[in-house]
């Protein structure tokens, strides 16, 4: 089990060790080759793993790392059915983006340096995945977010996605500022830094000392995981190459705040605090990334907003205590939402970079498999009964209606309201896409469209299924299911098997979690469909005086560069100019203007004459005697 561990985490490293040594001295095809069967490689062992671990919980160390004094941190890695799960998730996933940026990739001639990337990204993700020591963790921690700011800023030739990945990388760090304290705050208190140790010692905790680790958990958790206030750089990472938003932005990085969560879940749950906390900031980033999403024209930044809000659900879930609900979701919204981003890839290369919404329209029959393939992520998006985006969402429902007090009765219609605002804008997004435009404007015609290579689209069909069927793996016993996923991970620490809410309870959530779904497609196709519908376009002119906001995200970015970065860049302007170059360098150039006039002087009698040197001598002679006979009058 030992080397099977090994292979999944060592196959991504040696595939960016190959890229960045070899892959230029190889074959275009061989450097492709390389970096799909690494990926491949590591989703076999993960599945190896998985079968032969079965529920099984244990660690493994590779070997000793750190060593100072008592502080210990070694090459650990904890198997149990939450890693095991991720793992085939992410390699999973990986796997498909690898193959599908071939493909997308295929004019590009830097493909060694985004493979090695996207090859040391897995790896990182990997590492958060199985490690046991936080410390440990950190490490891939922060390999995600260099490798999210080298992939965001692939084509750092383009001022502006340099800048992209540049605000990606500072933002992402204000959050990971929050882990490194929480770090140490462990080790101060425990002793260690082994998750695994931590989890079964929590009893130890005060309930102030949890709610201090909880928060700070969370802070992390936002920075990774694009949560408010934290939020404002994953609209912009949508300048990087398609198959990194959906491998970074949908499916894994940004999971691992999400996913930090739920390990250290146990630390977590002892303050209500820090889990009222958790569920407040889901619910309002959920509500704020689904109204930001209704304003977009980028087809890449309607679906980045709608990862924020889903993530949202995420933390939502681990708030009302379902991690297993939350894990659940996390899993089926890696599926459809890379699905949905690789569509978009698809869409954007066929119609020669166009990414806006608007200058889209009636690709129904010119893109029929895309069609088909976005319409099967845009239907568990938008939770439409009875995908397994459906099912997985009536989970969170759930959890929240167990929980009795104030917050969590606000809670649930709020959660039902993004449910309806969710299904309004993924539908809002296929139909203005892929039906035929109503009005004047005639969409995009057949000639236009470039086709797309078989293995950018042809790939996509296993993340479709997935996406549909992955809510079923957590089915309630209600409606005919086992609740398997919940069953498999309940050796893991906080995990509720069963909810246990009556019959009558999760029909009515199903009811109302369905209807207003099917309500948002409706208003979505009255409002954006193929066909003219008066009153409905007429009523949709009322909120074009909110288009702005919505597409500014709420003038959030706007809000952090006049508050933070403007009086930032004043007190820097002044440091620089007055204090720096006016006052310090001034000095300092004016010391050096001294030296050199003194030199000039020196340098007189510097000549090469010896007739200089005898005057110089004897001028030397008379002020030694001077001041001797200065120092004998004096009596000194």
């Amino acid at each position: 089990m030992k080397a099977i561990l090994a292979l999944v985490l060592l196959f991504p490293l040696a595939g960016a060790l190959f890229q960045a040594a070899l892959g230029r001295r190889v074959s275009r095809r061989w450097s492709e080759i390389a970096a799909c069967s690494a990926v491949g490689a590591s989703f076999l062992c993960a599945c190896a793993a998985f079968v032969a671990g079965l529920k099984s919980t244990f660690t493994l160390s590779f070997f000793q790392w750190i060593a100072v004094d008592n502080f210990r941190v070694a090459a650990d890695v904890f198997f149990n059915p939450l890693s095991a799960l991720m793992a085939l998730m992410v390699t999973f996933v990986s796997g498909i983006i690898h193959v599908y940026s071939v493909g997308y990739m295929r004019e590009d001639e830097d493909y060694t340096r985004y493979f090695c990337y996207l090859n040391l990204f897995v790896f990182s993700m990997l590492v958060i995945t199985y490690a046991d020591s936080l410390v440990f963790l950190f490490v891939g921690w922060e390999g995600v977010g260099f490798c999210s700011y080298a992939l965001i800023g692939f084509w750092y030739s383009d001022p502006a996605k340099a800048t992209a990945g540049r605000k990606a990388f500072i933002l992402t760090r204000i959050g990971d500022i929050a882990l490194g304290i929480a770090i140490g705050l462990f080790f101060v208190h425990f002793g260690t830094t082994e998750i695994s140790y931590i989890n079964a010692h929590t009893n130890t905790l005060s309930i102030g000392a949890a709610t201090v680790f909880g928060l700070l958990l969370l802070w992390s958790a936002v920075g990774k995981s694009a949560q408010l206030p934290l939020s404002v750089w994953l609209p912009d990472a949508m300048a990087g190459p398609t198959p990194v938003s959906a491998l970074i932005h949908a499916a894994t990085m940004v999971t691992a705040g999400a996913y930090l969560l739920i390990r250290l879940y146990p630390v977590v749950s002892l303050s209500r605090t820090a889990l009222g906390a958790v569920a407040v900031v889901g619910i309002v980033t959920a509500i704020w990334a689904a109204l930001s999403a209704l304003g977009q024209r980028d087809i890449k930044k309607v679906l980045a907003y709608s990862t924020i809000s889903q993530l949202g659900y995420m933390f939502l879930a681990i708030g009302a205590g379902d991690i297993a609900g939350s894990f659940s979701y996390l899993m089926s919204h890696a599926f459809f939402k890379s699905l949905l981003f690789l569509c978009a890839g698809c869409i954007i290369q066929a119609l020669h970079e166009q990414g806006d919404i608007f200058m889209m329209g009636g690709l129904r029959r010119s893109m029929p498999k895309v069609f088909w393939l976005f319409l099967a992520g845009a239907i568990s998006l938008g939770a439409v009964p009875p995908s397994g985006g459906f099912l997985n969402k009536d989970r969170v429902l759930l959890a929240i209606m167990n929980n009795t007090g104030t917050l969590y009765d606000v809670l649930l219609p709020a959660a039902l309201a993004a449910t309806f605002l969710t299904s309004l804008y993924t539908f809002r997004l296929f139909f203005v896409v892929f039906a035929k435009p109503a009005g004047e404007r005639e969409g995009v015609s057949a000639a236009d469209v470039k086709p797309n290579p078989w293995i950018m689209v042809d790939t996509l069909w296993p993340l479709a299924i997935l996406g549909l069927a992955a809510g079923y793996l957590n089915l309630t016993s209600d409606w005919g299911g086992d609740e398997w996923l919940a069953g498999y991970l309940a050796s893991v620490q906080g995990v509720v098997e069963h909810i246990g809410a009556a019959a009558v309870l999760e029909t009515r959530i199903a009811v109302e979690d369905g209807g207003l779904a099917l309500l948002g497609l409706i208003v979505a196709f009255a409002l954006y469909g193929p066909y003219e519908f008066s009153p409905a376009r007429q009523a949709s002119r009322v909120f074009r005086g909110m288009r702005n906001l919505v597409f500014s995200g709420f003038y959030l970015d706007w809000f952090y560069l006049g508050a933070i970065a403007a009086p930032f860049r004043r007190v820097a302007g002044v440091l620089w100019t007055r204090v720096d170059e006016q006052a310090l360098d001034a000095r300092l150039i004016g010391s050096g203007k001294i030296f050199a006039g003194l030199s000039l002087v020196i340098r007189r009698w510097t000549t090469g004459r010896l007739s200089t040197y005898l005057g110089m001598l004897f001028l030397g002679f008379a002020a030694l005697a001077c001041g001797l006979a200065l120092g004998f009058y004096l009596g000194l």
